[in-house]
């Protein structure tokens, strides 16, 4: 793309996504003159509506969010806004989105006519045409007197299968694709303003790396501190009078009349209870397993779950909920929504002090085993496990019987033709102290993976911890026996020890 044509500053209300934006805007002020789609994805709540209204109201662009409805009524309610947005005395009358693109692709304030269509699978649903009308008009405007036409035409629409099925089909005619993904848990503490990283882990831990979360009323009284998580749980989420807490409950809701709703809130109660694996999640459900795969595939096309292979057996997937406020709903809220929604605050301070122990064993607890794994492959110092990581997953230990055989983090470096170098194996402790027990128990399972054939000679063994460690965990530190992970050092808060031995596991 060419140099900007008009300087476009970042609107002040909006919190990071400096990268995004610069695409954005260059996209809007390539100066080639020929009209241009681009794609703007990514899962709810994460501020790509925000986003693209600051970049319509800076450019001069039309902006319009489309809802449930017939055709008809969106290009009436297209019409009018368009009238509002052109200053027309009276809205076009437009009978199908042929004639509302061609006049659109002429209503920017300048050079460049910018149009944001927010709701791109809606507008599939309602009109299943679309994507070939917009390839026609774009064709026709390209081909028009000089070639002269700069429609710049943005598409968004959270991960569902339609916006999958748009990406996997638009080599030939999208131009710019811009996914936002969640603020990543460090980003996150930032936005949050937190700097206790137990309180960070807990609040991440609800509401994850959403912006959205962050400047609705939930984050209007963010917690003050540590002690005060308790006070914003009760009067920010477990209220029923404010949005986040039905706002779990429609993003499943939201799915085709032909599919069981019943079906995906059962299947994500069960993930959120710790049923992981297909085999699992049918016996939860009650259901057979040949059922299964359909309704975690739908799940996962919608970016709610994710499978991911055992890192010792890669023919059994692990699923996980992506959504941390999804977790958080299904584990706490749903359970017990008949008596939260008419709850008193007291009700609802003994109703959270029940949960409590619940959030943290099968919320809390699980969604700090993931971020240490996303820290191992994404913020983990260059040299700290030897080499580059590749992938960082959850495994199972073969043909284990007197000791539990998961094994929480594995980390592998890059290998071409089979599965990697075996980097690391670590153990996760989220409310209790780690201590020599834990490095016993990791040392019999690496003794183990080397008597199955795994390359062990170089593997590290890795206690993450955020509740502390024991003395005797920190003397084999010392001696390089042992890596101790701190949320200090997740954080990039805290500093590596010296140690007088290199790693190893003898």
């Amino acid at each position: 793309m060419g140099d900007l044509i008009t300087p476009v500053a970042r609107p002040q209300g909006l919190y990071d996504r400096e990268a995004e934006w610069k695409r954005l805007v260059a996209f809007v002020d390539d100066p080639r003159p020929r009209p241009a789609i681009g794609v703007v994805t990514g899962p709810r709540g994460h501020g790509k509506s925000f986003l693209l209204k600051a970049l319509a109201r800076a450019t001069g662009g039309f902006y319009f969010a489309v809802q449930e409805a017939a055709q008809a009524e969106t290009l009436r309610a297209l019409a009018q806004r368009y009238a509002r947005h052109a200053d027309l005395a009276r809205a076009p009358h437009w009978t199908g989105w042929r004639d509302a693109l061609l006049t659109l692709a002429v209503s920017g304030c300048g050079p460049t006519a910018l149009v944001v269509i927010d709701g791109f699978p809606e507008v599939v649903r309602q009109s299943p045409g679309f994507p070939a009308t917009i390839s026609e008009v774009c064709h026709r405007l390209g081909d028009g007197p000089g070639g002269s036409s700069r429609l710049r035409l943005l598409l968004c629409g959270s991960t569902t299968p339609v916006m999958s099925r748009l990406l996997s089909a638009s080599t030939m005619w999208v131009d710019q694709v811009v996914e936002l993904a969640p603020l990543d848990f460090r980003q996150a503490r930032e936005m949050w303003a937190i700097d206790d990283l137990g309180l960070a882990l807990r609040v991440h831990a609800v509401v994850g790396g959403s912006a959205a979360f962050r400047f609705d009323p939930a984050g209007d009284r963010p917690p003050a501190g540590f002690a005060d998580f308790d006070r914003w749980i009760r009067e920010c989420v477990l209220s029923p009078r404010l949005p986040l807490f039905w706002r779990a409950g429609h993003i499943l809701d939201r799915v085709p009349d032909s599919w069981d709703i019943a079906a995906c809130h059962s299947t994500v109660a069960a993930l959120a209870a710790g049923r992981s694996t297909p085999g699992e999640i049918a016996d939860f459900l009650d259901r057979p397993a040949t059922e299964l795969p359909h309704i975690l595939s739908h799940l996962e096309a919608r970016g709610l779950v994710r499978g991911e292979p055992d890192a010792f057996q890669p023919g059994l997937i692990h699923y996980r909920i992506t959504e941390p406020l999804l977790a958080f709903d299904h584990a706490v809220i749903r359970p017990r929504r008949a008596d939260l929604v008419d709850a008193d605050a007291k009700a609802i301070d003994e109703i959270w002090r029940q949960a409590r122990p619940v959030f943290e064993r099968d919320v809390a607890g699980p969604h700090f085993a993931q971020i240490c794994r996303e820290w191992a492959v994404r913020f983990a110092p260059a040299d700290i496990f030897g080499d580059a990581p590749a992938s960082a997953l959850s495994g199972s230990v073969p043909h284990v019987t007197d000791q539990p055989a998961g094994i929480d983090i594995v980390v592998r470096g890059r290998e071409a033709l089979r599965r990697g170098p075996l980097l690391s194996i670590g153990q996760v402790s989220w409310t209790e102290p780690m201590d020599r027990p834990h490095l016993e128990r990791l040392r019999g399972h690496l003794v183990h993976l080397a008597a199955l054939g795994e390359d062990a000679d170089r593997t590290r063994l890795v206690c993450y911890g955020a509740a502390g460690f024991g003395p005797d965990l920190r003397d084999a530190e010392a001696r390089g026996k042992v890596l101790l992970v701190s949320p200090e050092q997740m954080y990039g808060d805290g500093q590596w020890p010296r140690t007088t031995e290199e790693g190893g596991h003898q």
